[in-house]
């Protein structure tokens, strides 16, 4: 009788997601603890294993190796990736203070649920093989279908929730589906060897092969909110808990794209001359809708949603020329949107809490007036957004429109700019009812005491109200302030997407 060879499994590689797994078990366990420190426990056991985590990470740096078999791959582009996950985890913790929907729920549930998604996240960004992508894949989104649903005092968070999960199921089904027909087209699910599988005739000389492409690229543009697959994201962000939102909007469309830049720029890279023409008719595609559907918007939350689609489209072009240079403009604005979408955020669940508007634009008039500690970071989170010069967005895009022209896509880079133009309507919207417009009447009305009854109101889950405000505030002028010093100091962040491009190709 033959005896079994076991795989080998580098420890070491695989020990943030160790680090991971055993905090989330961590955090649930800690979540049966009584006591009014029993909520401090659980957001120090939260922290603590997105920090282990994060440690272990940066431990790894420098090191690319395959993992359990090549199914996963530790490098510096998943590596980085993954600080995008840790921070935006530990801001949508840190946001969740004082939410109103942990009233019925725990918070160790949502903090549960919240890392179990960022280990999905981890293992689709490391993933090399068509198996772990959609095991990553699959346990990034079920935790989020619950996340979405969270207050269940709110008809529209539950609503968010129902919608996510029938059209994350189409989603995802449309992913395996095509991943299956890759694997018939190419004889193997490791990335490398469908590669090597790609025949002279490429994907167009390949009906099945390029079945499969299409109905993968529709799975994962699901994920990114690439248009025309985003129809989801403006109900959901407006319908789900902010804090929830927010962690959708950065760390989501990080994971789908780091998934975005491992397909197509390792498995599919010898048929690149077939399907960058469809990627690049999609970003165009994408900017458009996401940019003219943004401008009618009154619900702050749906006009970043459309904003996240626009931006999906910019990121696209640093994908579909897969080079060093679009690789690592991906990965620059992925760390950017990070920041800037979290500043942007951060202010409207400050003043959902404490407004009478919810996250209706009303909640922002007059801001600059009353409290300019939430008005400067949101006036520049949009002007990052847009790409101003002196916001690190402005170096963002220009990095996405370099690469555009380096890999001969000139025209997408107008693209870019033109779309930038276009954004500036419903930006600078923002920005002039913060500091031109006056307080609407009935602003000085806490939304606990008669708001909308729609309003991701809070009440505080540590030590009273004040929580539920200054955690907000301070996350937004931290966020603030870094878009500016990273758009005058990109330095640390050039660097690690550098790496993470060398990583790649």
């Amino acid at each position: 009788m033959n005896g079994f060879d076991a795989p080998h499994i580098d420890y070491a590689g695989i020990s943030p997601l160790i680090a991971l797994t055993a905090g989330t078990c961590v955090t649930l366990l800690a979540g049966l603890a009584r006591g009014r420190a029993a909520r401090a426990v659980v957001l120090a056991c939260a922290l603590a294993t997105l920090a282990a985590a994060a440690g272990l990470s940066a431990w790894q740096f420098g090191e690319s190796k395959s993992l359990v078999e090549r199914a996963l791959r530790s490098d510096d582009l998943s590596l980085s990736l993954s600080f995008v996950f840790y921070a935006g985890a530990a801001l949508a913790l840190l946001l969740a203070l004082g939410e109103r929907g942990h009233e019925r729920t725990s918070l160790a549930d949502y903090a549960g649920l919240l890392l179990a998604s960022v280990t999905g996240m981890v293992v689709l960004a490391s993933s090399t093989n068509l198996v772990t992508l959609f095991v990553g894949l699959e346990l990034l989104s079920i935790p989020l279908y619950v996340m979405c649903a969270l207050d269940l005092q709110r008809r529209s968070s539950l609503e968010a929730g129902l919608k996510y999960l029938v059209i994350g199921s189409v989603g995802s089904a449309t992913l395996l589906y095509g991943l299956a027909l890759i694997y018939g087209a190419s004889g193997s699910t490791d990335f490398t060897e469908i590669a090597r599988g790609l025949g002279d005739e490429g994907v167009v000389g390949d009906p099945l092969l390029l079945t499969g492409i299409a109905l993968a690229v529709a799975g994962l543009a699901f994920k990114a909110s690439v248009a025309p697959f985003h129809q989801w994201t403006p109900d959901v962000y407006e319908g789900a808990p902010t804090s929830v939102t927010a962690f959708m909007a950065v760390a989501t469309k990080a994971a789908a794209f780091a998934v975005f830049l491992r397909f197509f720029d390792t498995a599919l890279l010898p048929a690149q001359d077939d399907w960058d023409v469809a990627l690049a008719a999609l970003a165009v595609a994408t900017i458009a809708i996401g940019n003219v559907g943004a401008i009618g918007q009154e619900s702050l939350k749906r006009l970043l949603a459309y904003s996240g689609v626009a931006q999906a489209g910019y990121m696209l072009a640093g994908v579909l020329v897969a080079t060093q240079t679009g690789v690592k403009s991906v990965v620059f604005y992925l760390f950017v949107y990070l920041i800037m979408n979290m500043a942007a955020f951060a202010v409207v669940a400050a003043r959902e809490r404490e407004s009478a508007f919810g996250d209706h634009l009303d909640s922002v008039a007059g801001l600059g007036a009353v409290r300019p500690a939430l008005a400067w970071p949101l006036t520049i989170a949009m002007l990052g957004l847009a790409g101003l010069p002196g916001t690190a967005g402005f170096l963002g895009k220009f990095f996405l429109i370099e690469a555009a022209v380096d890999g001969d896509f000139t025209w997408l880079g107008v693209v870019i700019v033109v779309g930038s133009m276009v954004s500036l309507v419903y930006y600078l919207r923002v920005i002039a009812a913060v500091w031109m417009q006056e307080r609407p009447a009935g602003d000085t009305l806490p939304a606990l005491a008669g708001g909308a009854p729609e309003a991701d109101t809070a009440r505080p889950v540590l030590s009273g109200r004040g929580i539920a405000i200054a955690a907000p505030t301070a996350i937004a002028v931290l966020a603030g302030a870094a878009t500016v010093v990273f758009g005058i100091l990109p330095g640390p962040l050039l660097d690690l997407a550098s790496d993470a491009g060398a990583a790649l190709l």
